[in-house]
Protein backbone atom coordinates (compact mmCIF):
# COMPACT_ATOMS: atom_id res chain seq x y z
CA UNK A 1 0.00 0.00 0.00
CA UNK A 2 2.83 1.92 0.49
CA UNK A 3 4.51 2.25 -2.59
CA UNK A 4 1.03 2.88 -4.46
CA UNK A 5 0.67 5.94 -2.13
CA UNK A 6 4.05 6.87 -3.03
CA UNK A 7 3.53 6.35 -6.71
CA UNK A 8 0.29 8.47 -6.83
CA UNK A 9 1.54 11.89 -4.56
CA UNK A 10 4.44 11.53 -6.91
CA UNK A 11 2.49 11.72 -9.91
CA UNK A 12 0.20 14.35 -8.29
CA UNK A 13 3.17 16.26 -7.59
CA UNK A 14 4.39 15.96 -11.14
CA UNK A 15 1.27 16.89 -12.76
CA UNK A 16 1.14 20.14 -10.28
CA UNK A 17 4.43 21.19 -11.18
CA UNK A 18 3.55 20.90 -14.89
CA UNK A 19 0.34 23.52 -14.19
CA UNK A 20 2.47 25.47 -12.33
CA UNK A 21 5.45 26.12 -14.73
CA UNK A 22 2.46 26.62 -17.83
CA UNK A 23 1.30 29.71 -15.98
CA UNK A 24 4.45 31.12 -14.64
CA UNK A 25 7.03 30.43 -17.16
CA UNK A 26 5.05 32.16 -19.88
CA UNK A 27 5.26 35.36 -17.60
CA UNK A 28 8.69 34.93 -16.27
CA UNK A 29 9.58 34.99 -20.31
CA UNK A 30 7.58 38.58 -20.74
CA UNK A 31 9.07 39.74 -18.11
CA UNK A 32 12.61 39.01 -19.22
CA UNK A 33 12.14 39.89 -22.74
CA UNK A 34 10.48 43.43 -22.04
CA UNK A 35 13.40 44.27 -19.80
CA UNK A 36 15.79 43.40 -22.97
CA UNK A 37 13.83 45.53 -24.97
CA UNK A 38 13.93 48.20 -22.49
CA UNK A 39 17.78 48.16 -22.54
CA UNK A 40 17.93 47.96 -26.58
CA UNK A 41 15.77 50.85 -26.28
CA UNK A 42 17.94 52.76 -23.58
CA UNK A 43 21.24 52.21 -25.79
CA UNK A 44 19.92 53.53 -28.81
CA UNK A 45 18.61 56.72 -27.10
CA UNK A 46 22.17 56.68 -26.25
CA UNK A 47 23.69 56.26 -29.71
CA UNK A 48 21.24 59.32 -31.09
CA UNK A 49 22.30 61.69 -28.32
CA UNK A 50 25.58 62.11 -29.84
CA UNK A 51 25.75 65.61 -32.38
CA UNK A 52 26.37 64.74 -35.17
CA UNK A 53 30.07 64.09 -36.91
CA UNK A 54 31.19 64.00 -33.07
CA UNK A 55 33.84 61.01 -32.71
CA UNK A 56 33.93 59.06 -29.52
CA UNK A 57 37.17 56.60 -29.03
CA UNK A 58 36.69 53.72 -26.78
CA UNK A 59 39.48 51.78 -27.09
CA UNK A 60 43.37 53.40 -27.34
CA UNK A 61 45.82 50.32 -28.29
CA UNK A 62 48.87 50.82 -26.23
CA UNK A 63 51.54 52.34 -27.91
CA UNK A 64 55.27 50.65 -28.77
CA UNK A 65 58.01 51.87 -26.40
CA UNK A 66 60.18 53.94 -28.83
CA UNK A 67 63.69 54.03 -27.38
CA UNK A 68 67.04 54.70 -28.91
CA UNK A 69 68.53 51.20 -31.08
CA UNK A 70 71.77 52.47 -29.95
CA UNK A 71 71.39 51.22 -25.94
CA UNK A 72 69.92 47.68 -26.95
CA UNK A 73 73.60 46.58 -28.23
CA UNK A 74 75.83 45.95 -30.81
CA UNK A 75 74.43 42.58 -33.65
CA UNK A 76 77.43 40.50 -34.05
CA UNK A 77 76.93 38.11 -37.22
CA UNK A 78 77.97 34.92 -36.85
CA UNK A 79 78.43 31.64 -38.80
CA UNK A 80 77.85 27.80 -37.57
CA UNK A 81 80.53 26.00 -37.79
CA UNK A 82 79.70 21.82 -37.69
Amino acid sequence: MGVIKFILVTLLIIYLLRVILRLIFPMVLRRMFSKVQQQAQNQARQQNEKPEGSISIDYMPPQAKTGKTDKLGDFVDYEELK
